[in-house]
């Protein structure tokens, strides 16, 4: 468990506005973007007690797979909360949805076979110490599945995000930050990356700053 001096208020993150922004916005995402379908290729094939951090309104859930024992989703925006505690209660595995946030987890050290984040790296606080996290509740040799948006290869582009991330980005969409490189988070962390594969989103037309994601796994030395 973390010591008093680094826990978090219960309701540590606050973006009503935008909780119920996400909440529509992302089903839709799921429904006619093709997120979907990543969500189950992010989660295939694990298996045991895993962690997800930043569940959100719970659109992983339906997707795990039942060689999942338990999940422990953490969320601490308190309306996408209580949405997801209504998406467990349809999922096929048992999860329990509780409140904290990614930089000080309420779990045990080397508690589970496998962690995921789904598009959450972008809008923690202090990315390195959430890692830090995720990489002490792990047990040894233990999965990171990793499903994020970061900075583009293009210069034009990276520049703008730039640009967004030190003015309105974050203050209009909950914290996001759209330049953040979460392989190079992931590694400096102490994480082995197993693979990965890079792609955009959507696939065709317009390239947002969100565009350039990237999903694949990492393991806990």
């Amino acid at each position: 468990m973390p010591s008093r001096s680094t826990r978090v208020p219960r309701d540590a993150v606050h973006h009503p506005l935008f909780a119920r922004f996400y909440a529509r916005f992302s089903v839709s995402a799921d429904e006619k973007g093709g997120i979907g379908p990543l969500r189950t290729e992010l989660l295939s094939g694990l298996s045991g007690r895993v962690i997800e951090i930043g569940a959100g309104n719970g659109l992983n859930f339906a997707h795990y797979p039942r060689t999942v024992s338990e999940v422990v989703a953490i969320e601490p925006e308190r309306h996408l909360r209580r949405l997801a505690v209504d998406a467990a209660l349809r999922a096929d595995v048992p999860v329990d949805v509780v409140p904290g946030a990614a930089e000080a987890l309420p779990v045990k050290s080397e508690a589970f076979d496998a962690a995921v984040v789904s598009l959450v790296l972008c809008s923690v606080r202090d990315v390195p110490r959430a890692l830090a996290e995720l990489h002490r509740v792990l047990r040894p040799g233990g999965e990171l599945r990793f499903f994020e948006h970061g900075v583009a290869p293009g210069r034009g582009m990276a520049r703008t995000q730039r640009a967004l991330d030190r003015t309105v980005w974050p203050l209009l969409f909950g914290g996001c930050h759209t330049g953040r490189d979460p392989l190079a988070a992931i590694e400096a962390a102490g994480f082995e990356r197993i693979a990965h594969r890079d792609f955009l989103v959507p696939e065709k037309g317009p390239r947002l700053p969100t565009s350039f994601c990237v999903l694949g796994a990492a393991r806990r030395r």
